[in-house]
């Protein structure tokens, strides 16, 4: 499937070494244009959120660059939209073993960019390589509808077009690579727009994609806040797939409205753990620290809310505010390091705005709540925090924080905690954690979120679909249900005799 050196001694935009691709370096950073290592006159960078210093520069697009990249992938789109199914399989492969092959490189990049541990960075490329090899054992289904003497129907789906994939910059290997795979697999071409945070592995993610799929298939461009308004807005883009906040969800669904372009949004979250009175709080407890704090909690399906049955939750406060003590703050790079910093200076301002309520609204402190420095020269940290039964209608229980402070909240009726799990605008996930499945089952089932989980949170997988309800999303991704979604539905009547 890799393409072989062209006359000028070029892979694909790669220069290559006795017939084969040069390995990539990753201290330099493109935009990739139609399987072009491309420049721009104007750069930038972001800051290594540990240390406050600089990154390498990247790209800044222009308008014209855009419009190069979509009509590269609208001329790639003609062809691999006819392409065989099983040799795109076989690109999604190759280009997941790609990545694995360039793991060190990829985790060491990613925890400069993102901030996250150096181990959780494996840990997501890791994931995303699962999910490149799972989407690429998967296909469409064509279903006959009906059948008699006289006709046959079959419903089946087509590749949309020109897609954007806009991903946000907590799990970029991840969620960029989430919308490769079934964007391609589905037979449409697709242009990575990164988030100006987290711009450097998705550059990298293109460039590798360069020695795997014709050029125009696979494309990413970094840019500044213009950038994304310019792909959402353009007419020969086909479909959005974003991943972000509710707040820039209904922007660029706005943006799209007016070309009518299918749109994927899986937006933000303010899950709720319900912990009823029959757990086992020493067995579940490190799990339940993991899925509050994991990337300092800066994931939309962590656990946001935690209401503990009043029978235990003496007993359950104490044993967590134990156990966030084992979690160590620092440095990604750095030994046994859990949470890692806060990704960005404006993320970092909207969560020193919450601490800053502790003290103003009289919410308790189990743990934490010092507000955090404003000077971040040594790096955008924060220490975690939980708040012991602050007011329901309080802040830190009704946003979501993405950052690491956690409300714990009593309850006694079932009713009642789950009328309060619900009073959300978000519906992305939810959980309730029993020793009886039954009674688990019953009220999990009122929850209002696109995933439910039974004495866990936050498990995903590439064969099951995930979204969200309400403000959380519109749509799903991943699974055979979300690779529909990057395609057309096409009813087709076939008519046996004229």
């Amino acid at each position: 499937m890799a393409p072989s050196a062209t006359t000028n001694g070029t892979t694909n935009g790669l220069h290559a070494v006795n017939g084969h691709a040069a390995r990539l370096e990753f201290k330099t950073f493109h935009n990739v244009i139609n399987n072009e290592l491309t420049k721009t006159s104007k750069t930038r960078h972001n800051l290594n959120p540990a240390t406050d210093q600089p990154n390498a520069e990247v790209p800044v697009s222009t308008h014209d660059d855009v419009d190069k990249a979509v009509s590269a992938a609208k001329a790639a789109f003609k062809t691999w939209s006819k392409e065989r199914v099983e040799r795109r399989q076989e690109a999604l492969v190759k280009y997941a073993d790609a990545i694995d092959s360039y793991s060190d490189d990829f985790a060491h990049l990613l925890t400069l960019e993102q901030g996250k541990p150096l181990a959780q960075s494996y840990q997501e490329i890791g994931m995303a390589t699962t999910w490149l090899r799972a989407f690429s054992q998967m296909t469409l289904p064509e279903d006959v509808i009906e059948e008699t003497e006289e006709r046959k129907v079959i419903n089946r789906y087509t590749p949309i077009g020109v897609s954007c994939g806009i991903v946000p910059w907590n799990y970029p290997i991840l969620l960029a690579t989430g919308k490769v795979g079934p964007a391609v697999l589905s037979g449409n071409t697709i242009i990575i727009k990164p988030s100006p945070f987290t711009p450097y592995c998705n550059l990298k993610l293109a460039e590798l994609a360069m020695q795997y799929f014709p050029p125009g298939v696979v494309q990413a461009l970094s840019g500044d806040d213009s950038l994304g308004p310019w792909l959402t807005a353009h007419p020969e883009v086909d479909k959005i797939s974003f991943t972000g906040s509710s707040a820039t969800g209904k922007r660029v669904m706005a943006s799209a409205a007016p070309t009518l372009k299918r749109v994927t949004l899986e937006l933000g979250g303010n899950d709720p753990a319900i912990i009823c009175d029959d757990v086992e709080i020493e067995k579940i407890m490190p799990k339940i620290a993991l899925l509050s704090f994991l990337c300092s909690s800066q994931i939309c399906m962590m656990i946001k809310r935690l209401y503990v049955h009043e029978a235990i939750y003496d007993k359950f406060l104490a044993a967590l505010v134990e156990q966030t003590k084992t979690l160590k703050v620092g440095n990604g790079l750095g030994q046994d390091v859990f949470f890692g910093p806060v990704q960005n200076n404006v993320q970092y301002a909207k969560v020193r705005d919450l601490y800053s309520e502790i003290e103003k609204r009289g919410w308790k402190p189990a743990i934490g709540g010092d507000v955090p420095n404003e000077d971040s020269s040594k790096g955008y940290f924060i220490t975690p925090t939980i708040i012991d039964s602050p007011p329901e209608d309080s802040r830190v229980v009704q946003e979501e924080p993405f950052g690491p402070i956690l409300p714990l909240l009593k309850w006694s009726n079932e009713d009642d905690v789950i009328a309060r799990a619900n009073d959300s605008k978000m519906g992305l996930g939810a959980s309730v954690w029993s020793s009886d499945i039954e009674r688990a089952t019953r009220m999990a089932l009122q929850l209002e979120a696109g995933s439910v989980w039974v004495n866990s949170h936050f498990d995903v997988s590439p064969g099951i679909p995930f979204g969200g309800h309400k403000w959380s999303g519109i749509g799903t991704e991943w699974g055979v249900n979300g690779l529909k979604q990057w395609c057309n539905s096409q009813s087709v009547w076939l008519y046996k005799k004229v």
